[in-house]
């Protein structure tokens, strides 16, 4: 019958009966270890033959011991035998550290017991208390594989080797912390009796056995339990893998994106860092950089909006200037401070934690891809709680964390670059953080239930750059294309007239060729603004319905008809010949160009972040802006804006190279006129959320825009000859002192082989809402110097360049 047991005062167990669903039959007897002490005594040794001795009259005294037990009263009696005997398994001496117990064969139940294992791992009725790291299902069917296990190899020699990695999970009685057991069974001390006729281990039952090792009922059904006793007890040492278990479950808690995103999740890594630290006054907190901001969330904290920016608290690193956070993020370093009363020289940051009462701090750095991204803090409210080996403990899921803060900025990234896209649509990467800002903002409003607009985004005091290429006379290269297409559609439509009142001579035909030949007429001395229109209604509502007819007059009229079709564009339902040709070179033309653009553009970016924006057309034209306002950190001078225009003005010749250098390439030969605006006072730009664009703010700078939109087609004062041409740069001003700075870059760059020789200083006609403009008209050297500008400088044409020498 098995016994149910509870444990003494003295750690030690008196057995009471209870009922069980284990299928064997088992007895709990000391035989088997009285048979092992024996054995292990040596006679002629003095101390152990004397014990010997002892043993062995004791047990005459008490047979009961060595006889199935099935009271535990009986134990209680001899309590000094019994202890003397189990002294082989568990030393006395290591009682207090050492994690065992005697148990039932095959029960959950103890008999005796260390100290510690009674203390943390035994419930007052002696069964096993804590939680497994399995049901309750699955812990029965290891019992019963363990047994069958023992069955095989001491009844029939049959060695399986089953081993399970049974985990208990108890809490620490003095700390109320957890405590993790890895469950090692010794069955040294279990005999396996047979009762009755066993199943003899034939060839066909050992096949359907081996077949079945994972099956319990197959394995009763084979071999039934009711034909084995265990007889003996069952050593159960309990390996503590506190550490291991902790550290795993760490792991496994932050691979899970939810893990600071979600109270219970939160609260699970501040309960599982104790257990690992054996702290339980421990307070964790983790923090989160973003630019210049600190985001810092607590152990404690409630998670209610389920985003590491609205559930934290925020800081700025010039509040934290001077703290260990400031260290921690600064020099990468991990900070202990054993008492914050002592530390110093403290700044307001630890003058708060000492108010929270927090004497003990470890703030360890959360590295990213070499960058430190976070960090890890840990508070305790006694001084020296926290300690240099506690550290080394954390080296292991800092990674982990790490990974998890990264994890959470990103699903951050990704909604406010969805705030963004909604709002703004997409945004030059040298603004985005001024977005990102104003985004954070708008979703920590909402958040809180307001429902406002995104704040304005302006940037104040910028200089803007301005330049054009555009194709020379592409209206009237288009309308050429245009007018040659329709010709051409109206001669293959007039002859196939033509042809059809050759084998019908209908009068319809003679006036429909009529008024074809009446359209080339028209469209031969130009292009009005309707004629498009009207050909192609001609076309299609008068012609090409007599088609159907004249398909039934002859295979030759067919044939023609069938070009005819072939010919026309299917998508458009017109010839689109010419047109193409022209809307191909164009578009070839403007690749080649936005390409460098583009190219030479990300070399300025390098410079100084900037705003850029391009637009195509006939041609390319792009704004720039440069100013303190657009950068997220200081390092804005007026040197980087000198060194801009320069660079504009490079980079054009080099768009003007290119130009020159595709005109060969292109099926209608385009030419390119390159134009740049200056404008040295700063202005303001606003981003308009309804257009999803940067505008001009402000009436006073309208004029800026006015310019930008006129000064293309701008004329030279008194004659007829349009200011921009291919070939040469033309760079408009308003103020003299604009024009010295760029007579300075042209004098440098005539020197260098960008361009040659003169300058024309123009005086331009007033344009509407733009007058007193002038110009400098260079022209570009159509082969590039051999290297670059300054080789071919010499030093002393420095000192004619003043607004250069800033540069």
């Amino acid at each position: 019958m098995s016994q149910q047991s509870s444990i003494s005062s003295n750690g030690h167990v008196a057995l009471q009966p209870c009922p069980d669903t284990f299928p064997f039959a088992s007895e709990l007897s000391l035989a088997p270890l009285v048979a092992f002490w024996q054995q292990s005594m040596h006679p002629d040794h003095p101390v152990e033959g004397a014990l010997a001795v002892k043993v062995q009259q004791a047990l005459q005294e008490a047979p009961a011991l060595l006889e199935p037990i099935t009271d535990g009263s009986v134990i209680a009696q001899h309590q000094e035998i019994v202890d003397t005997l189990m002294s082989v398994i568990f030393p006395r001496a290591s009682g207090d550290e050492v994690h065992a117990a005697a148990l039932w064969p095959f029960h959950l139940r103890s008999f005796y017991a260390t100290p510690a294992f009674a203390r943390r791992l035994l419930a007052e009725d002696g069964c096993m208390r804590g939680r497994p790291n399995v049901g309750a299902a699955l812990i029965e069917q290891i019992r019963i594989l363990y047994a069958y296990a023992l069955v095989l190899e001491r009844v029939y020699g049959l060695n399986v080797d089953f081993a399970y990695p049974l985990i208990y999970t108890a809490t620490d009685p003095d700390t109320g912390l957890d405590c993790h057991f890895k469950a090692v069974w010794n069955t040294r001390f279990v005999e396996v009796r047979t009762v009755g006729e066993i199943p003899p281990m034939t060839e066909a039952l050992h096949n359907q056995v081996l077949a079945n090792l994972g099956n319990t009922q197959a394995l009763m059904d084979l071999l039934p339990p009711e034909h084995f006793l265990f007889h003996g007890f069952l050593v159960l040492n309990a390996l503590e893998v506190t550490d291991q278990e902790v550290l795993s479950s760490l792991k496994r808690d932050l691979i899970d994106r939810e893990s600071l995103i979600s109270t219970t999740r939160f609260h699970s890594l501040q309960a599982k860092l104790r257990t690992l630290l054996r702290r339980p006054e421990l307070c964790f907190g983790l923090a989160a950089r973003q630019g210049e901001q600190l985001w810092l969330l607590y152990g404690e904290a409630e998670i209610a909006y389920h985003c590491i920016y609205a559930d934290s608290k925020h800081y700025t690193m010039s509040e934290l200037a001077g703290s260990v956070y400031e260290r921690v993020f600064t020099h990468g370093e991990l900070v202990l401070i054993e008492d914050l009363t002592t530390y110093a020289p403290r700044s307001a940051v630890e003058d708060a934690l000492l108010q929270q009462d927090v004497r003990n701090l470890v703030v360890a750095p959360l590295l990213y891809q070499n960058t430190v991204i976070g960090a890890l803090e840990l508070l305790s409210p006694h001084p020296g709680s926290l300690h240099a080996m506690n550290t080394v403990k954390l080296q292991e899921v800092l990674p982990l964390f790490a990974m998890a803060v990264q994890r959470s900025m990103d699903e951050l990234d990704t909604r406010i670059q969805a705030v963004i896209k909604e709002q703004c649509t997409a945004i030059h990467p040298a603004v985005e953080w001024r977005f990102r800002q104003a985004a954070i903002r708008w979703i920590d409003q909402r958040q809180d239930g307001a429902l406002v607009e995104m704040e304005p985004i302006v940037f104040d005091q910028v200089y803007p750059l301005y330049g054009v290429s555009d194709i020379r006379g592409s209206s009237t290269h288009r309308n050429a294309a245009i007018r040659a297409d329709l010709v051409a559609h109206l001669e293959l439509a007039r002859d196939i007239l033509q042809l059809g009142y050759a084998s019908s001579p209908l009068p319809l035909l003679t006036a429909l060729s009529f008024h074809a030949c009446r359209h080339i007429a028209h469209l031969e001395a130009g292009l009005g603004a309707s004629d498009e229109i009207m050909v192609l209604d001609f076309l299609r509502r008068d012609v090409e319905p007599v088609f159907s007819y004249l398909q039934t007059c002859g295979p030759e009229l067919r044939d023609q008809i069938d070009v005819y079709r072939a010919t026309l564009d299917p998508r458009l339902g017109t010839l689109y010949e010419q047109r193409k040709n022209f809307e191909d070179s164009v578009m070839q033309l403007n690749e080649t160009l936005a390409a460098y653009l583009d190219s030479e553009e990300d070399k300025a970016q390098a410079m100084i972040p900037h705003y850029f924006e391009q637009h195509k057309s006939d041609g390319i034209e792009y704004g720039i802006y440069v100013g303190a306002s657009l950068l997220e950190h200081e390092g804005f001078d007026m040197v980087h804006v000198h060194n801009m225009r320069l660079w504009q003005l490079l980079m054009t010749c080099g768009l003007t190279r290119q130009a020159a250098r595709v005109k060969a390439q292109l099926k209608v030969p385009l030419e390119v006129a390159h134009l740049i605006l200056v404008q040295h006072t700063p202005l303001a730009i606003r981003f308009r959320f309804d257009e999803n664009r940067f505008d001009i703010d402000g009436a006073y700078n309208m004029r800026y825009e006015i310019v930008k939109k006129r000064i293309d087609k701008a004329l030279i004062k008194g004659s007829n000859e349009r200011l921009t041409q291919p070939g040469k740069i033309a760079i408009v001003y308003s103020q003299s002192r604009e024009a010295q700075e760029y007579r300075d870059y042209i004098a440098y760059l005539q020197a260098a082989g960008e361009l040659t020789e003169g300058v024309e200083a123009l005086v331009l006609e007033d344009l509407q809402g733009a007058q007193g403009l002038q110009a400098l008209r260079v022209t570009v050297a159509m082969q590039p110097p051999p290297s670059a500008p300054c080789d071919h400088v010499d030093e002393s044409l420095d000192t004619e360049w003043p607004a250069l020498r800033a540069v």
